[in-house]
């Protein structure tokens, strides 16, 4: 039998790409470097991103498409190429962002989203250039804390990639799922999905440079936390909790998830969340509701810095909820533990990065 191109077309012309509808031949997915060689044909497939999900389903229908048109002794070899350049390797994504903090907590209610808002604020008035990730994949906050929740991100085209561009508050570049989902519905994601997303959030948008990248991750301890350990090389990690034994607990285990053997992710420090409460009209009273300083208690035992304690005052919430954070005014008690908090971050990330130098220049010169 003496194959030739038409042959082999009239066979792709059957196949359809589910994304458009389109034959391949209609949709110019076929590539013009058609290679016919005895009973060997090989050729290219072009999809619009190299992370295209029906990429592996096309190929082998192309193939047995020519299989069962031509001939079932037909040798075929399919490589693909991509209109778009291909998403960094896991390691080499944002060349750009300086240091990259995971804030975490062992539990949920604890104030962790309320921390990262208020850190990633203090930090851009500190001057610094910030971005924040709500990485809560199925309970995103952010949008509201940034009074955003109508923001509709979109993408640009960078270096023959689309990017997704976050939306600037405050200074701040932001993004999260919230900005994808409704927020009225449940986020009915297996892992898998989830991770997919996140990468997505993490590799597909254009954060620029940055100071710090703060990543609010979902409490306790889960796939997500795996996928921006394995995606991205982590400065370190940040652990909030309140004074409570039970909170604590799981702090705790937080604590031991970044340090052990598989993720070992340096510990920055503890913040310890509802410190005590403090009326906004007596400032100088302390009512220790929660008990007192059991994070820093936990911050020594474990051999970690404690990075700041926040005191409960109304306002925290009020200001939440109103999309304007607290760190937004120095003049307040949690405005000014806030900038504080920022201050021992920037002193506890520039002391890693003094102690992990001479180990980069050691094997720059292996």
């Amino acid at each position: 039998m003496t194959l030739y191109p038409k042959l082999i077309l009239d066979a792709l012309a059957t196949v359809r790409y589910p994304g458009t509808g389109k034959n391949l031949v209609e949709a110019e997915m076929v590539a013009d470097n058609l290679r016919i060689e005895g009973m060997k044909v090989s050729f290219s497939l072009i999809f619009e991103k190299p992370t295209d999900p029906f990429m592996k389903s096309v190929i082998k229908a192309a193939e047995t498409a020519i299989h069962t048109y031509v001939s079932n002794e037909v040798e075929v070899v399919i490589a693909t190429e991509s209109k778009q350049a291909a998403r960094p390797e896991p390691g080499k994504l944002l060349p750009q962002v300086k240091n990259i903090i995971g804030i975490s907590s062992g539990k949920g209610g604890v104030g962790k989203s309320t921390v990262s808002a208020n850190l990633a604020v203090a930090l851009a008035k500190l001057g610094y250039k910030v971005g924040l990730l709500d990485a809560d994949i199925f309970g995103p906050s952010m949008p509201k804390m940034f009074q955003v929740e109508d923001a509709r991100p979109y993408a640009e085209s960078v270096e023959g990639r689309d990017l997704i561009v976050p939306v600037e508050k405050y200074g701040i570049k932001l993004l999260s799922i919230g900005f994808f989902v409704d927020p009225d519905q449940a986020t009915l994601w297996r892992g898998g999905m989830a991770s997919n997303a996140l990468k997505q959030l993490i590799g597909d948008a254009n954060w620029g440079d940055l100071d710090y990248f703060l990543i609010d991750l979902p409490p306790g301890t889960s796939d997500i936390h795996l996928t921006v350990v394995q995606t991205l090389a982590l400065t370190g990690a940040i652990v909030v909790s309140t004074p409570q034994a039970v909170a604590l607990a799981d702090a705790r285990k937080g604590i031991n998830m970044f340090v052990n053997d598989k993720v070992n992710v340096p510990i920055l420090g503890l913040v310890e969340n509802m410190a005590w409460f403090t009326p906004a009209e007596l400032p100088e009273n302390k009512y220790y509701i929660f008990g007192k300083e059991g994070a820093k208690k936990l911050a020594e035992e474990m051999n970690v810095p404690l990075l700041g304690q926040i005191p409960i005052v109304q306002s925290i919430c009020e200001s939440g909820d109103k999309g304007t954070p607290v760190a937004l005014d120095e003049n307040t008690v949690t405005g000014r533990a806030f900038l504080q908090l920022a201050a021992s971050v920037v002193r506890q990330v520039d002391k890693r990065n003094v102690e992990m130098a001479p180990t980069e220049v050691v094997q720059m010169h292996k």
